[in-house]
């Protein structure tokens, strides 16, 4: 097949804690094409191995631009937290460390008497912010030879391109950028990353980084000739933009990893008491409010005990009912940032009331977490859930249970990698249909 002949797609990338995933996007707004890889982790702790997943996300792009499609725009989505240092080839100098790591814990506690001054920022100022990981890498071997700091989100559009630069949402990740003022905090980098030289150019996401000269791609063919990388950012304030332009208003809970809710608010507002982190808007003058709460990790730590990971894979397809136990207390989720879960003193030594007890919990902090968020961009505003936990039957009735209302999923099972690729699409001067992207929406309550 000639180049002419081939079919333009954009293309978006989702970089996930578990899983990275591509999707090819049409200019009308169909998915034609998707691969997925688990995220390259070290063998021996949680790190991210950051040349190992550029790599794979080279392969994904060649692998969805298969079967006569052309690449004219490329956007990435991912994970808020993680960084590395790179070198003057911008080649790592070191793992990434999981925002999940529970190393965090002990940085954060020899930093926190010298973080002062919390006012202002876009998040709260704990163990999973980026200024810890920046404090962590600092002390790594070879960081004497840092040209500069990259997201790990955004450090495969910075190959591609040649381009050092920093997502303006993940700039809001790290505990030391105010995005009202669009300025980083001189004491906090100074304290943690050291040298201020080592940040790269804030850009807004949705802005061309550059042409994309990537020899891999351009090896392979499957990148137009004017092709160019659209900053892209954090994975939930793009994936809740994407279904806003389904749902007008909507807000997004996402249940992956982490369960995080999110929505786009037209009001410019700064950081609040309630967890509810601030970012700037996507495509807009307003604001992303998202509340992140940990999902996985616990369900992991309580799955350490068969019998009691039986009961929860049973509760999560159906297969057995819940005890109705949410507001029991016998399980304490775990802090952000790698604290340790634990049962409450007197919890039942029952599989099923302990399982019962920690996917309960889970549930209640999810719908808090929907609470605060909808305080804030009005209390009607409709809520769809997304993310692997929504195919789990269990879950999704827990889930309605607990909020009172219909758990009502979105279909498309990539929201993070098609708002990326709408991203990169609009970037384009394209204009798809967000609902042939997203696939539209169920209408009734599942499970």
């Amino acid at each position: 097949m000639s180049l002419r002949s081939r079919v333009p797609v954009a293309v978006g990338i989702d970089i996930g804690s578990t899983n990275t995933k591509v999707v090819a996007l049409t200019a009308e707004g169909g998915v034609v094409a998707r691969a997925s890889r688990p995220t390259r982790r070290l063998a021996d702790d949680l790190s991210v191995d950051a040349a190992a997943l550029v790599a794979a996300v080279e392969d994904m792009v060649v692998e969805v631009c298969g079967g006569g499609r052309e690449a004219h725009a490329l956007c990435v989505a991912g994970i808020g937290e993680d960084g590395i240092l790179v070198d003057d080839d911008l080649a790592p100098l070191m793992p990434a460390m999981a925002w999940f790591d529970p190393r965090r814990q002990e940085t954060f506690r020899r930093l926190r008497s010298d973080l002062v001054g919390d006012e202002g920022f876009d998040v709260d100022t704990d163990p999973v912010r980026t200024l810890v990981g920046w404090s962590w890498a600092r002390a790594h071997a070879g960081a004497d030879r840092a040209a500069s700091w990259i997201a790990l989100t955004d450090l495969p559009a910075v190959r591609w391109t040649g381009r050092r630069f920093l997502s303006d949402t993940l700039a809001s990740r790290t505990a030391a950028w105010r995005s009202r003022d669009r300025a980083w905090d001189a004491d906090r980098v100074a304290l943690t990353l050291g040298d201020p030289g080592l940040l790269p150019p804030v850009v807004r996401t949705g802005d061309v980084v550059g042409p994309i000269i990537s020899p891999v791609l351009r090896a392979a063919g499957v990148v137009a000739a004017d092709a160019v990388a659209v900053a892209g950012g954090h994975d939930h304030p793009i994936g809740g933009w994407g279904v806003q332009l389904m749902v007008p208003g909507a807000i997004l809970d996402s249940m992956g990893t982490a369960e995080v809710v999110v929505a786009q608010s037209a009001e410019v507002r700064g950081h609040g008491d309630d967890q509810v982190d601030v970012a700037p808007g996507i495509r807009s003058s307003g604001r992303t409010l998202l509340r992140v709460e940990e999902l996985a990790r616990n369900v992991q730590w309580a799955s350490r005990d068969p019998d009691v990971a039986r009961a929860i894979r049973h509760l999560l397809i159906g297969r057995v009912p819940p005890r109705e136990v949410w507001d029991s207390g016998w399980f304490v989720p775990g802090r952000r940032g790698g604290g340790e879960p634990a049962y409450a003193p007197g919890a039942p030594t029952d599989p099923v009331a302990r399982a019962s007890a920690v996917l309960g919990a889970l549930a209640l902090s999810g719908r808090d977490a929907v609470d605060a968020v909808r305080r804030h961009v009005g209390g009607a505003a409709a809520v769809r859930v997304a993310g692997g936990w929504v195919r789990s039957p269990g879950w999704i009735a827990i889930k309605s249970a607990v909020n009172g209302f219909p758990t009502v999923p979105v279909l498309e099972p990539e929201v993070t990698a098609v708002g990326a690729a709408l991203i990169a699409a609009t970037a384009r001067g394209w204009r798809p249909d967000p609902v042939d992207a997203l696939g539209g929406f169920a209408t009734g309550l599942l499970g």
